[in-house]
């Protein structure tokens, strides 16, 4: 004949319901390239998104960015955090109208109106009579 006879395999050990070492050593592999992956993919891109939210919140009017298209700009008006919108002028009189989130980095930030009032009226090291200290 052309096939030979099919023997069934001999009834080895009766399976248990319970967890063994055996069913371990084939999850940890799964297991230890999750973790790896949390590591050096997951974590640190979670890190770069909160710190891209907490630049975008704190953007304001005067602010040097740079888009993520690659135009330099100033903003010129950022209105309240619950709005997306902010205008941008990227030459002389030139002003475009961008989300928050299309801003990749903030190149030059400017003071808040307090702080820029405290330091305008700081001695700049000279007396009344302009010789230095």
């Amino acid at each position: 004949m052309l096939f030979s006879e099919a023997f069934a395999q001999s009834p080895g050990a009766p399976a248990s319901g319970g967890f063994s070492l055996d069913s371990l050593q084939q999850f940890l592999p799964l297991v230890l390239i999750f973790v790896v992956f949390y590591f050096l993919m997951i974590r640190p891109q979670q890190k770069k998104m909160k710190a891209h939210r907490e630049m975008v919140r704190t953007l304001r009017r005067g602010d040097r960015v740079l888009l993520q298209s690659g135009i330099y700009g100033r903003i010129a008006t950022a209105p309240a955090e619950a709005e997306s919108d902010l205008t941008v002028e990227i030459a002389d009189k030139v002003l475009v109208k961008v989300t928050r989130t299309a801003v990749a980095e903030v190149l030059e930030k400017t003071l808040p109106v307090a702080a820029a009032e405290q330091a305008s009226r700081e001695p700049t090291g000279k007396d009344k009579a302009g010789k230095a200290e």
